[in-house]
């Protein structure tokens, strides 16, 4: 197998790509998760989704074999409730993610009945529409150690060798009570920086990274950060290697600012 790169994405709003009108904001989204497909060396075995919309007390792997859905969301259309994304799970690449998490010493369960959230489901909706690449989940551990989750990355880093697509999937931009206008110059200040972070070289882009706090608007972009972190991870899975950003929106809702990124 070929190593795949990693990725971090911000994955839109809510179930974005059933609801035309935010299809249309998201359309360079779309078109990034399109391309992702398209960039890759080959097609995975497998998708690894690390989503913030799933943290555990321990670093839980979701170990079904045909996982069900979780519709994390509310407010919207019932047909939205009602989407099925029908991927077959990965038992077996679980069980040895789970293994590489608890040889690097962090706490790790199976779980068996988790399903894919939002985070999970929609960007593996728009890359492989067909739902034919399984697909796993890994959560994020509470407490959202940055430490802790670049470990994670550096432990997941061996399942890039065996056809893995790792992606970290977040918003580089989560203050769901400040969008709009209001949310331009924090987005803007916030999503400069992190494009200077992710440019440096691999040792000061990780040490920035654990510091994220001390960014311009850091607790006002992310005042809890679950939709940051996974960026942590995915960098960890490929920490030495070259980011490169591949999407970059500049007025969802209004005046957000948002990217993602491919390392490696």
């Amino acid at each position: 197998m070929t190593r795949m790169p990693t990725y971090f994405i911000s994955h839109g709003g809510g179930p974005w790509p059933w609801m035309p009108d935010w299809r249309a904001m998201f359309r360079n989204l779309e078109a990034s998760f399109v391309q992702m497909v398209k960039d890759l060396p080959e097609r995975p075995k497998a998708i690894l989704m690390i989503s913030g919309h799933w943290e555990d007390e321990a670093f839980a792997v979701m170990s079904s074999a045909n996982p069900p859905m979780v519709y994390d969301y509310h407010g919207f259309p019932p047909e939205t409730f009602q989407i099925v994304y029908p991927a077959p799970g990965a038992p077996e690449l679980a069980r040895k993610a789970a293994e590489l998490i608890r040889a690097a010493g962090l706490p790790v369960r199976l779980d068996e009945n988790q399903g894919f959230d939002h985070g999970c489901f929609v960007p593996a909706f728009v890359m492989y529409p067909d739902a034919s690449v399984p697909v796993f989940q890994v959560s994020l551990r509470k407490g959202y150690s940055p430490a802790e989750h670049f470990a994670l990355g550096r432990a997941l880093a061996p399942l890039r060798d065996d056809g893995v697509l790792i992606v970290g999937s977040g918003l580089s931009y989560h203050n769901l009570r400040l969008f709009g206008p209001q949310a331009k110059v924090p987005s803007e200040a916030f999503d400069a920086w992190l494009a200077e972070t992710m440019a440096a070289a691999p040792a000061d882009r990780t040490d920035r990274l654990i510091h994220w706090e001390d960014a311009p608007y850091a607790r006002t972009c992310h005042k809890e950060e679950d939709h940051f972190v996974p960026l942590f991870a995915a960098l960890g899975a490929a920490e030495g290697e070259k980011a490169t950003m591949v999407y970059h929106d500049t007025n969802l809702f209004g005046g957000v600012t948002a990217s993602s990124y491919r390392i490696g």
